[in-house]
């Protein structure tokens, strides 16, 4: 099973052309990934990394929802922040979590 980040990089790697992705900086001139940690750009297992720290770490214990980036917890950023890294105002925000969740519902015709 592919993680979200691998089946949404292979989406985009079958769904755009190379030329693209070379001008994204997805791919070099040979057409490989380039990796660079750095700038968010991983292989599949350092994308998978925080998924299973998030399952394993003793320092989640008792602790729920919280986003977590990098095998660590998040550190919330101001919404106007140029890092990529980071959790934005929004992401936990009850009223728009409220909204979301309305929407999701009328939109799916399910309530839970």
């Amino acid at each position: 099973m592919l993680t979200g980040d691998v089946q949404k990089q292979k989406y985009v790697y079958y769904h755009m052309a190379t030329e693209d992705l070379q001008k994204a900086g997805a791919i070099d001139a040979e057409g490989k990934p380039i990796i660079d940690p750095e700038n968010n750009m991983k292989t599949p297992e350092q994308g998978a990394a925080t998924n299973v720290w998030c399952a394993t770490s003793h320092q989640l214990d008792g602790m729920g929802g919280v986003y977590c980036e990098n095998c660590d917890i998040a550190v919330a950023v101001p919404a106007d922040s140029k890092e990529m890294l980071g959790v934005r105002p929004w992401a936990v925000d009850p009223a728009l979590a409220n909204r979301l969740w309305s929407l999701s519902e009328a939109l799916t015709g399910k309530s839970i």
